[in-house]
């Protein structure tokens, strides 16, 4: 639930306080975006989220104390936690398959523009994912050996329709709703409600997540 202002609440997370200062400059200057707290590592996060209300976390990966990754899995475990976007200066596929592991709802660098970044905390916000599931898909083939997917399907699959799991099998081969709906021969809209449900069913924040589970669960193959 967003503040009675409407704007997006952010906290933003990272060691070095220029880097701080400079998102909450650059937030600040936003009509929809209220900048409520800063903190220098993930377990001074963890302690300002306990009494303060946020929306999105900006969140630093390579951080003294705990680190980015860890913080946002501690995050993940919350029924009504912040989504996180993490940023890096790190451009490299460990940095992303963790945060995206952790349970990331989006993953930039440090050096993307100052509107595309605040672009991405709207979109996060919303409930969306700002990592394309084809990319995130991508990162699961390359460390398929570390995911280990288990040898039995997961029990959850089974609180789902066969359309559902057609969907959801879809989703995690990387498809847009649009391809989606041209595969099974049904309105986009349609595709939308399915995922809709599907993200309900499996308690799922978004389409990022939606990936890793298709694939977690079996139900999904690396490069299939």
């Amino acid at each position: 639930m967003k503040a009675a202002s409407g704007a997006i609440r952010v906290v933003v997370v990272d060691d070095q306080p220029l880097i701080r200062a400079g998102f909450a400059m650059v937030l600040a200057a936003q009509g929809d975006i209220e900048v409520v707290g800063e903190a220098e590592n993930g377990a001074d996060a963890l302690a300002l989220l306990a009494r303060t209300e946020a929306d999105v976390v900006i969140m630093d990966i390579r951080m003294p104390v705990m680190d980015g990754v860890e913080a946002t899995r501690r995050l993940g475990q919350l029924s009504d936690g912040p989504r996180v976007l993490v940023l890096t200066t790190f451009d490299t596929d460990e940095d992303a398959f963790a945060a995206l592991q952790a349970g990331a709802s989006g993953f930039l660098l440090k050096n993307t523009p100052p509107g595309e970044v605040v672009a991405a905390i709207r979109v996060v916000a919303a409930g969306e994912s700002v990592v394309a599931p084809r990319v995130t898909r991508q990162l699961l083939d390359r460390f398929a050996g570390r995911l280990a997917p288990s040898a039995r399907p997961d029990e959850r699959l089974g609180m789902l329709t066969l359309r559902e799991r057609e969907v959801l099998g879809l989703v995690g081969e990387g498809l847009s709703n649009s391809e989606i709906a041209s595969r099974l021969f049904i309105a986009e809209a349609t595709v939308k409600t399915h995922f809709g449900k599907i993200l309900t069913k499996l308690d799922l924040r978004d389409r990022v997540q939606a990936v890793i589970f298709a694939y977690d669960s079996g139900l999904v193959s690396p490069a299939s």
